[in-house]
C-alpha cells in the first residue's frame, strides 16, 4: 500500500512540475540544427509577450548568434549576417525577480547595464550562471523566461564554434563573434 501511495505522489508531483512550466513553445531553425524553447508566461509575462511579438513579426528570421562564449552563453537575435544591428521596439521592464535562475539551457534577455533595457536580443546559458541571477552583485540580474526543451545538441554545437574579433558597422569592433556565421533561419511558434 505504501509503494502505491508513494508512486501516486511521485506521479502527481511530476505532472504538477511539468504543468507549472508548460507555456508557449518556439522552434528555432539554424544552419547548425534546430532547437525548441518553452516559455514561462506565468513568471515572465511581459518578457514572454515581448519575445513572442518579435517571433510573430519574423524579426528573428535571418539574424545571427553574434556572441558566443563557450562555458558561459550564446547570444543572438539582434544582428544581421553583415553585423548590422536591427532596429527594435521599446525596451521591456526587467522581470529578473521572478525566481527563475540562469541555469544551463535556460533562455534570458540580453540588455545593457540598465536593467530595463532588454529589447530583442536573448541569450542561452550553456552553464549554470548564478552570477546573472537576481540579486547579483549589481543588485539586478538577467530575466530568465524559458528553457530549451529539445535540441540541446544544437546549442552545444553553437557554443563550440571558434570566435574572433569582427568589424560591426556603426559599432566598431566586436569580440566573441563566431568565425562561421550561425544563422537563425526561422523562429516559429509551435501549436
Amino acid at each position: 500500500m505504501r509503494k502505491i501511495f508513494a508512486s501516486l505522489i511521485f506521479c502527481i508531483a511530476s505532472l504538477t512540475t511539468h504543468a507549472a512550466f508548460a507555456g508557449p513553445k518556439v522552434e528555432f531553425k539554424t544552419n547548425l540544427g534546430n532547437f525548441v524553447v518553452e516559455l514561462d508566461g506565468d513568471k515572465a509575462p511581459k518578457t514572454t509577450a515581448n519575445f513572442l511579438n518579435y517571433v510573430k513579426s519574423g524579426f528573428y528570421n535571418g539574424t545571427i548568434f553574434h556572441r558566443v562564449i563557450d562555458g558561459f552563453m550564446i547570444q543572438g537575435g539582434g544582428f544581421t549576417a553583415d553585423m548590422i544591428q536591427k532596429p527594435t521596439d521599446a525596451p521591456v521592464v526587467s522581470e529578473a525577480q521572478n525566481g527563475l535562475k540562469n541555469n544551463t539551457y535556460t533562455i534570458a534577455m540580453a540588455r545593457t547595464s540598465d536593467p530595463d533595457s532588454a529589447t530583442a536580443q536573448f541569450f542561452i546559458n550553456v552553464k549554470d550562471n548564478q552570477a546573472l541571477d537576481y540579486p547579483n552583485a549589481m543588485g539586478n540580474g538577467y530575466t530568465v523566461f524559458g528553457k530549451v526543451i529539445s535540441g540541446t545538441q544544437t546549442i552545444d554545437a553553437i557554443r563550440k564554434v571558434p570566435t574572433m574579433v569582427a568589424n560591426a558597422p556603426r559599432m566598431g569592433r566586436m569580440a566573441d563573434v563566431p568565425s562561421k556565421t550561425v544563422t537563425i533561419e526561422s523562429a516559429t511558434i509551435l501549436k
